[in-house]
């Protein structure tokens, strides 16, 4: 199995987006690429700790290519916006690729390059590509949170 972690704005969001991909084993929320240690929620939420709310992916390359997820990654928000996406404001909220590997790196650093060479967008890709760091879970609450709140509800999300 691969990992992979990716940040774009609410990770509610991004993980079920994830989760529908044939080859995701297990997805987790949680934070990271900031400088507290075990921030909360609220911690991250005061914009204050440098986290980005951020989806683990455990995947099979063997199914799904790193390059696949970059491609659906890419397509579930928009890349452009800097600390937000949509209606939520601030830093834990920006577009990032951690990556684990030098080539998890230049594959993400090639796909940025490849969409701001297309005019896909006005403006170019404000993605970071930086190192993955500490991965801290969020609390049980915020993990699989749009299949609770389907299951909750009696219907799906998706």
């Amino acid at each position: 199995m691969e990992v992979a972690f990716f940040a774009g704005g609410c990770f509610w969001g991004i993980e079920a987006a994830f989760q529908q991909i044939p080859g995701i084993k297990s997805t987790r929320v949680g934070y990271m690429g900031g400088h507290t240690n075990e921030p909360t929620y609220q911690d991250v939420c005061s914009d204050t700790t440098g986290h980005a709310e951020t989806v683990a992916i455990e995947f099979d390359e063997t199914i799904v290519s790193y390059q696949s997820l970059l491609k659906h990654f890419f397509s579930m928000h928009n890349p452009t916006e800097i600390d937000r996406q949509g209606p939520d404001i601030g830093s834990q909220y920006r577009s990032v690729v951690f990556y684990t590997t030098n080539e998890q790196k230049e594959q993400a650093e090639k796909f940025i390059a490849d969409i701001n060479l297309s005019d896909r967008y006005n403006v170019p890709v404000a993605t970071e590509v930086i190192p993955a760091s500490t991965f801290w879970p969020a609390e049980d609450y915020h993990q699989s949170y749009f299949m609770k709140i389907g299951q909750r509800y009696g219907r799906s999300l998706f």
